[in-house]
């Protein structure tokens, strides 16, 4: 949203819990405000999770006209409602909260129905409502596949010849997220959308192996600096190209689409952020633009670093990569559940620094610091002028203030300021 890498918003040491009174910094301009300046028709449909607590750091007062979905990161399919503690700390008899919005408005009346269905008629309605020759920015941030594990049963037993439960679901979720798209397509080409339509679909992390993902042969999970937590497929597909049916390993990360997209609007990106505009490369011509990334750079609050760039072919890590850090095969036909793989776990203290080819080994087998010592200044050099441009990580602890029984029930804004932070 903003073309900044997190360790420059604040945002790089975790994500926002449910009654954390943070989001993104106000002083840092999304891409709808930027599509609004060149007069686009802004949406978002599904999970925002940027910041909830006051209603500056909402959806509709960031540039997106309108907005329906849900604040948080997860939360029950069907119920669409969570827990001030979130999923992996409430007890079985603890109370649950809505979490759903149509704009600022509780959206009700949408218990027992899939969100990937609510989502997808949503979307398919609202473009029958926008007009074709007004253009129009549609962010759709679908729940799916992220845990919990749900999904209707009709999907789930397309996959009956998998056993573990947990990738059977998953696979299903997976289908119905097919069929979403699919849908939404049909809609884009129905009101005369499509011929001139750039659809770009991604990801945001690797696969949570506990929750049904897997990213074998890659080494580690979501919320790790290994590869299996932080490479991610992604497509573009639009009438409009001049090359179609190829596949790029040239570098392209998340922060690349607000100049990529304000490219193609005929608008331009502000000067110094880190996404880099690559539509000549998405194209099929020009010169790859970007040789190098961060993967992250977490506070610490000490002067020890721990983050990880990649130069060219090499990645360094400095200090842990993160846990699980090992490799994770797919299940087994008779495997039921994940105490059942075969897992490959190395310790994440046993080195304080990698350095990977990931050209030659990605899968991140073979740590080259022994001898590539020179390689390994180099990136360290370079990590360190990055580290110097960091602000500090935005990690408030829990306020009570927020708790949705004060609320009507229901999670809602107005319980915090908003911030602005000088940029780096």
């Amino acid at each position: 949203m903003t073309g900044y890498f997190p360790y420059h918003v604040g945002r790089q040491n975790t994500y926002i819990h449910h009654l954390q009174p943070s989001g993104v910094f106000l002083n840092y301009t999304y891409l709808p405000e930027k599509l609004k300046q060149l007069g686009y028709s802004t949406h978002v449909v599904g999970k925002w999770h940027l910041g909830y607590c006051n209603w500056s750091y909402t959806p509709t007062f960031r540039g997106f006209d309108s907005f329906f979905g849900y604040y948080l990161g997860s939360e029950d399919y069907y119920t669409h409602e969570t827990h001030p503690s979130e999923f992996k700390n409430r007890g079985l008899n603890e109370q649950l909260f809505l979490d759903f919005r149509n704009n600022t408005k509780p959206a009700k009346g949408y218990d027992g129905i899939y969100s990937t269905q609510v989502f997808s008629k949503a979307t398919t309605e609202l473009i029958s409502r926008l007009s074709p020759r007004v253009p129009t920015f549609l962010y759709l941030p679908f729940q799916a596949v992220h845990s919990p594990l749900e999904v209707p049963q009709k999907y789930q037993d397309m996959y009956n010849n998998i056993k573990d439960v947990n990738r059977r679901k998953y696979s299903g979720m997976v289908t119905a997220l097919d069929e979403a798209i699919g849908n939404i397509t049909i809609a884009l080409k129905k009101f005369g959308f499509y011929g001139n339509s750039i659809i770009a679909f991604t990801t945001d992390n690797g696969g949570q192996v506990y929750a049904g993902g897997n990213n074998w042969p890659l080494r580690g999970n979501k919320d790790t600096l290994w590869e299996g937590g932080t490479r991610g497929p992604a497509f573009v597909h639009s009438p409009l190209l001049n090359r179609t049916g190829f596949v790029t390993d040239n570098l392209f990360h998340a922060v690349d689409w607000l100049p990529t997209l304000l490219h193609v609007a005929h608008g331009q990106a502000d000067p110094g952020i880190d996404g880099i505009d690559q539509w000549n490369m998405i194209n099929g011509y020009g010169t790859p633009p970007r040789n190098e990334f961060i993967y992250n750079i977490y506070d610490t609050n000490t002067s020890r670093t721990r983050g990880a760039i990649r130069v060219g072919d090499y990645k360094l890590i400095i200090g842990s990569g993160g846990s699980p850090s090992g490799w994770f095969p797919p299940p087994t036909v008779n495997c039921t559940n994940l105490s059942n793989y075969t897992i490959y776990q190395q310790n994440p203290l046993e080195d304080q620094i990698y350095l990977f080819n990931i050209r030659n080994d990605p899968t991140e087998h073979h740590n080259l610091v022994t001898s590539s010592p020179h390689i390994v200044d180099k990136l360290r050099r370079r990590l360190l002028q990055h580290k110097a441009t960091m602000i500090p990580a935005d990690d408030p602890p829990d306020d009570p203030k927020g708790n949705p029984k004060l609320w009507n029930n229901i999670f809602s804004p107005g319980w915090c300021k908003a911030k602005g932070i000088k940029r780096f």
